[in-house]
């Protein structure tokens, strides 16, 4: 069965020492593919480093909104620069966070506003991030007009989701969905044409892994998941997420 972890942080310092090892794990567990993410400058640079080493790994740039109040000035210069290399797929991680008191939510707004008008801008899709934040965060979608995105991790409810989805966006699920019971609804329930699969590594270890390190590799289990909750084989559930992570970030069938 083949796979494709459409988010991960593999540029994260946690895979600094075996980062080789992680990846040859996801190529052996099926994973044809992964996005590394960017949540800010530094990191946005080390995912493209690593795409640029690793034929299967493509990446993304972007400022998330724990870091929306540090910055460069310069930032969308930087993140424009970035978003001509081939292997950068989409702009983000980007969104509102108002679980975390990390940045100012004003702030936060402006720095998602203008993340979003540079991913309509250069014409590639968003990486967005959502914590308690639904209401406004679909305010300032709507007047972005945007219609290329993908709330990553969704923790939502279906009510949210259809919502997101009849705007023309997508919603990816994570490992939450082998333990948060409130998400079966969705699942259940959603269109799995509109959906994407992640691990969101190194963090939510799926379960069985639930306390380790999360990695690619284990977004099988993810899968598994959702095929039983949606009563329908798990190759299915594969092929469908892959052909729409592809559709959406561009990514080449080979």
């Amino acid at each position: 069965m083949q796979l494709i972890d459409s988010h991960c942080h593999i540029n994260d310092k946690q895979f600094e020492i075996d980062l080789a090892d992680v990846i040859g794990r996801a190529s052996d567990a099926g994973v044809v593919q992964m996005i590394c993410i960017g949540t800010d400058i530094k990191s946005s640079e080390r995912a493209i480093e690593i795409a640029d080493k690793y034929s299967n790994v493509f990446a993304t740039c972007g400022i998330h909104p724990h870091d929306s109040d540090k910055p460069d000035k310069k930032y969308i210069q930087i993140l424009e620069e970035f978003s001509t290399h081939e292997k950068v797929v989409a702009i983000g991680e980007m969104g509102l966070d108002y679980f975390y008191d990390f940045s100012d939510k004003k702030i936060q707004k402006i720095v998602f506003r203008e993340q979003l008008e540079l991913a309509k801008e250069l014409n590639l899709p968003a990486v967005i991030h959502n914590r308690e934040s639904d209401a406004d965060l679909f305010n300032i979608i709507q007047l972005a007009k945007l219609h290329n995105g993908v709330v990553h991790c969704f923790a939502s409810d279906i009510e949210f989701a259809n919502k997101l989805i009849d705007i023309g966006l997508h919603v990816s699920f994570t490992g939450m969905v082998t333990f948060v019971k409130s998400l079966h609804d969705v699942i259940e329930k959603i269109d799995i044409n509109k959906i994407m699969i992640e691990t969101d590594s190194p963090y939510l270890s799926p379960k069985p892994h639930r306390g380790k390190r999360n990695e690619p590799a284990f977004v099988g289990n993810i899968v598994n998941t959702i095929a039983e909750l949606k009563n329908i084989d798990p190759q299915s559930v594969a092929l469908r997420t892959i052909e729409t992570t592809r559709d959406f970030f561009n990514l080449p069938s080979d």
